[in-house]
C-alpha cells in the first residue's frame, strides 16, 4: 500500500470536525434560522450553543462576587452576599416569570411566521416589567436593613452589608430587563444576541469588581458595596446593548413607537403566563430562602459555606439550563407551526444531551470538590461545609438536568401552571419540612439540608416526566 494512501477513518473524521466547527460558527453568528423544519439535532445545537454560553455568563455573575468578596477575609461579607442573593431570588423569579412569558409568546408568533406580532408582544412585556420593577426597587431601597435582619443575619453582617443590599435592590431594574430582553431574543431564535449581552455585562463586572472593592488609583475602596456597584453597572451596560439592538431595527424583533401603546389583551395574556411562571420560581426560590434561614441556625460560617457551594453549583448547572432553554424555544416555535410531534421529539433529544453533560459535572464534583472550593474561598472552616454540600448534592445532578428540560418544555408551550403545581408539592410540602426534620429535629445539621435538596429535586423530575408524557401541554393556546 502506498504511503500516500489516506487512512480510511481520517477523511470522515476530518469532515466531522469541519462540520462541527462550521455549525459552531453558525450558532454564534446570529443568522436567522427556521427551527420548525430540518434536522432536530441541528436545531438543538444551533440554539443550545449560544444559550449555554449565555448561561455560563449568568453564572459568572454569582461566582465573581463571591470570589472577590471572599478575599476580603470576612465571613460577614460572604454571608451578606449569600443572604442578599437568597432574597434577591424574588426579583429573579419575577424576571424569569416575565421572561418565560415573553419567550413563549414570541416563539409562538415566530412559529406562525408573524414577526410583527412577536415584536408587539415583546414590547408589551417590556412595559409590564418596568412597572413591576419600580415597586421592587423602592421596597429594597427602603427596607434593606430589615431584609437582612429577617434572614437571620448577625448584627455585624447587618452593619457591614446594608449598603450592599440597598445597592443591589435599587438596581434591580437592570436584572429584570437583562432577563426579560434575553427571553425575547431567545423566543425569536436569536440566541446569539442574548449571549452577547451577557458576555458584555460580565466582562464589565469582572473588570469593575476588583477596582471598586479594593480601590485603584484615585478610585476609593468601597469594600463589599463595591461588588454591588460593579454588578449593577455591568448589567446596566448589558441592557444598554440589548436596547440598542432592539431599537436599531436590524434584528427580527424590533421596538417601534406605536407598539408602546398598551394593548390590554396582550398584557393580560402575558400576565396570565407570567404570574404562574413567577409563582413557579418564587415557590422554589422562597423554599431556598427558608433553607438559607435554616443554615443560619448554624452560624455565619455554615451560611458562607452553603453560599459558596450554591454559587459553584449554579455555575455548573446554568449551562444545563441554557441547553434546556433551547427546548423551550423549539417547543414554542413548533407548536406555533402546528408540529406538536416535532416539539416533543426536540424535548427528548435535548434531555439526552443534558444527561450526558450532568454525568460529567457529577464526576467533576465527586473528584475535585475540595480544590474547586479552595480556589473560591480561603477559609478552611467554610471550605468543609462547601465541600460536603457539593459532594452530597451532586448525587442528584442527572435528575436536575432532565428536570430542567421538562420544566422548560412546559414553559415554552405556555403551560406554566403544571410546573408551578409540581413545585408547590415538591418544595413546600416536601423539601422544607424534610430539611427542618433532618437538620434540626434529627440533629444532622447542614448535612440534613443537603440531603433534602437531593431527594426533592429527584422527586420533582420524576413527577414532571410522568405528567409531560400525558401530552396536555400540546393543547395550550396563547
Amino acid at each position: 500500500m502506498s504511503d500516500q494512501t489516506p487512512n480510511i477513518g481520517t477523511v470522515p473524521r476530518k469532515r466531522g470536525i469541519k462540520t462541527f466547527f462550521s455549525l459552531f460558527k453558525l450558532a454564534l453568528s446570529g443568522e436567522q434560522q427556521d427551527y420548525t423544519q430540518g434536522s432536530i439535532r441541528r436545531a438543538v445545537f444551533l440554539l443550545a450553543v449560544p444559550m449555554i454560553l449565555e448561561m455560563c455568563m449568568e453564572s459568572v455573575f454569582a461566582v465573581v462576587d463571591i470570589f472577590f468578596v471572599g478575599r476580603l477575609g470576612k465571613n460577614e461579607a460572604v454571608s451578606t452576599v449569600v443572604l442578599t442573593e437568597s432574597v434577591l431570588t424574588i426579583v429573579y423569579s419575577l424576571a424569569i416569570g416575565l421572561s418565560m412569558a415573553a419567550t413563549a409568546m414570541v416563539a409562538r408568533r415566530i412559529g406562525e411566521k408573524n414577526p410583527e406580532a412577536a415584536s408587539k408582544a415583546g414590547t408589551q412585556s417590556l412595559m409590564l416589567a418596568l412597572f413591576i420593577t419600580a415597586i421592587v426597587s423602592i421596597t429594597g431601597l427602603v427596607f434593606a436593613r430589615e431584609i437582612l435582619h429577617a434572614m437571620g443575619a448577625s448584627p455585624q453582617t447587618i452593619q457591614l452589608g446594608t449598603n450592599y443590599t440597598r445597592t443591589i435592590f435599587g438596581g434591580s431594574v437592570v436584572i429584570m430587563l437583562l432577563f426579560l430582553i434575553n427571553g425575547i431574543f431567545r423566543g425569536a431564535g436569536d440566541a446569539s444576541m442574548a449571549m452577547r449581552s451577557l458576555w458584555i455585562a460580565n466582562i464589565c463586572n469582572i473588570i469593575l469588581c476588583p477596582v471598586l472593592i479594593y480601590g485603584a488609583g484615585p478610585i476609593p475602596a468601597f469594600g463589599i458595596t463595591g461588588a454591588a456597584m460593579a454588578t449593577t453597572i455591568g448589567r446596566g451596560i448589558g441592557v444598554s446593548f440589548q436596547l440598542y439592538n432592539l431599537f436599531s431595527g436590524k434584528r427580527i424583533i424590533k421596538l417601534i413607537r406605536k407598539n408602546f401603546v398598551p394593548d390590554w389583551s396582550i398584557i393580560k395574556a402575558i400576565s396570565g403566563i407570567a404570574w404562574t411562571g413567577t409563582a413557579q420560581f418564587l415557590i422554589a426560590s422562597a423554599s431556598w430562602m427558608i433553607l438559607a434561614r435554616i443554615m443560619a441556625e448554624f452560624g455565619d460560617t455554615a451560611v458562607a459555606g452553603y453560599g459558596v457551594a450554591i454559587r459553584l453549583i449554579m455555575f455548573f448547572l446554568l449551562p444545563a439550563w441554557g441547553m434546556s432553554n433551547a427546548a423551550a424555544t423549539l417547543v414554542g416555535q413548533n407548536l406555533g407551526a402546528q408540529q406538536p410531534l416535532r416539539a416533543e421529539q426536540s424535548v427528548w433529544r435535548t434531555a439526552r444531551y443534558n444527561t450526558v453533560f450532568m454525568i460529567i459535572v457529577t464526576l467533576i464534583f465527586m473528584l475535585f470538590a475540595q480544590p474547586i472550593v479552595a480556589f473560591m474561598n480561603r477559609d478552611v472552616s467554610v471550605e468543609s461545609y462547601a465541600v460536603l454540600a457539593l459532594r452530597i448534592m451532586s448525587l442528584g445532578y442527572i435528575f436536575y438536568g432532565v428536570g430542567m428540560v421538562v420544566t422548560n418544555a412546559f414553559n415554552g408551550a405556555g403551560d406554566t401552571k403544571t410546573p408551578t403545581l409540581i413545585n408547590i408539592f415538591g418544595f413546600w410540602l416536601f423539601q422544607v419540612p424534610l430539611a427542618y426534620l433532618l437538620a434540626l429535629a434529627m440533629h444532622l445539621g447542614p448535612k440534613g439540608v443537603f440531603i433534602a435538596i437531593v431527594l426533592t429535586e429527584t422527586g420533582i423530575t420524576i413527577a414532571g416526566i410522568i405528567i409531560f408524557r400525558k401530552g396536555k401541554w400540546k393543547k395550550v393556546k396563547i
